[in-house]
């Protein structure tokens, strides 16, 4: 009987681990060089509400418009205020999973002339 109980809840927290959203692609992509990018996008494989989204460059942090609210999305943009000079970036951002469990993140870009 104790074998059966461990085994349902092993399969329970099994299956809610599994169920957390995460990116499953980002633009650019972490650890990319190029062009400036006019938006910057993460693309979650199940519906994440971003909470947080900053974008730091060499001069600190860079004002962004969000392209979407607080509501769940698998598709998160922001648009920089202003162009991007050539520089390291790193985005860092938090967020609520579907299933309430709260996750972060961060990936990085080099934008170059």
């Amino acid at each position: 009987m104790k074998t059966a109980i461990l085994t349902i809840a092993f399969a329970l927290t099994a299956s809610f681990a599994f169920a957390h959203a995460k990116p499953a692609t980002m633009t650019p992509a972490d650890g990319s060089t190029g062009t400036a990018p006019a938006i910057i996008e993460i693309h979650f494989d199940d519906p994440m509400r971003v909470t947080a989204f900053t974008l730091t460059g060499p001069d600190g942090d860079i004002a962004v418009t969000r392209a979407v609210g607080m509501e769940p999305v698998t598709d998160f943009s922001v648009t920089p205020d202003d162009a991007l000079s050539s520089a390291a970036y790193t985005v860092d951002w938090r967020g609520m999973s579907t299933d309430g469990h709260p996750m972060q993140g961060s990936f990085g870009f080099t934008v170059a002339d």
